[in-house]
């Protein structure tokens, strides 16, 4: 089977996503990734072997963002063959898009022509940071499964729990989880793992926020009982972890392997959009998700 064309979008202040995601189908080149301004990048893709810890399914072809320049540098640092002068001039010629930009603002205008052309389309996360807005691009969607949104983290390995370790902790009672930096932009980071480890139909009764300068701390009742904490701690220096308290026995899971993260979704992508999986992000989910920042945002 011929390879999936894609196209990326960026760049937003603080995400290197479209350095990194196209290296991950293209791979990279050391020199020019080693001068991109996220060190974090070439120092993860140092310890992994190309082209045997790439995508194969999908190629990387078209890149645009708001400055030329830099997206002939990271055309040049992930092996991309085109840069593009407007977003716009990827379809019809791209099997899917990354939108690889973080800011949620930006989302509807900059995914709506593709949604509309039918185009299958990864939204970086948030996808919105309120339900008025999610539904606002959901709502152009042609059929369902076009668009897929997530943050890598909910399929890191860390945050997996098999049945065996279920068993052992017994039901579960409370959940505590911590990231750092903006609630808006990086508290999706623990959401969304948490929410994994509940039931789909168990839905938020109650909700606390508490703000304090950069931090948002939000607690959340669910109708089966079990509280979660969400802790998103600013300029604090700290892992992306999840406790988790059942009757029996406690777990905590610290996040540590951002490529394979990264990989495993953007290989989810791809197999949703060449018909291996159906609708792998659900809308319902998303929208549960969201409710959550949105709740930890309403009280700013």
């Amino acid at each position: 089977m011929k390879p999936l064309t894609l196209g990326i979008l960026g760049l937003s202040e603080g995400n290197g996503h479209p350095y990194s995601w196209a290296a991950i189908f293209n791979g990279y080149n050391p020199q020019e990734m080693n001068e991109c301004p996220f060190p974090a990048i070439p120092k993860y893709f140092s310890t992994r072997t190309f082209p045997d810890d790439a995508i194969s399914d999908a190629q990387v072809a078209y890149i645009w963002t708001q400055n030329k320049s830099l997206s002939r540098h990271i055309a040049k640092a992930a092996k991309i063959d085109c840069v593009v002068d407007h977003y716009k001039d990827m379809i019809g010629k791209v099997d899917g898009i990354l939108l690889a930009r973080d800011d949620a603002e930006t989302h509807f205008e900059m995914s709506a022509p593709f949604i509309e052309a039918g185009i299958p389309i990864y939204i970086d996360k948030p996808i919105a940071t309120s339900i008025k807005d999610a539904e606002r691009i959901y709502s152009l969607q042609q059929y369902n499964g076009q668009i897929f949104t997530c943050t890598a983290l909910s399929y890191a390995k860390e945050f997996n729990l098999d049945e065996k370790k279920r068993r052992h902790l017994g039901q579960i009672k409370y959940i505590d989880a911590c990231v750092v930096n903006s609630w808006e932009k990086y508290g999706i980071h623990i959401i969304e793992p948490v929410l994994n480890l509940l039931s789909p139909q168990d839905q938020p009764f109650h909700f606390n926020v508490c703000q304090s300068d950069d931090k948002t701390i939000v607690s959340v009742e669910w109708e089966s009982g079990i509280l979660t904490t969400f802790a998103a701690l600013g300029k604090t220096t700290a892992p992306i972890s999840i406790r988790i308290f059942g009757e029996d026995a406690h777990q905590e899971l610290i996040f540590q392997d951002t490529y394979s993260a990264f990989k495993t979704a953007l290989q989810t992508f791809v197999y949703s959009i060449a018909g291996h999986y159906h609708n792998p992000s659900p809308k319902e989910r998303v929208l549960r998700t969201v409710t959550v920042i949105e709740r930890g945002m309403r009280e700013s």
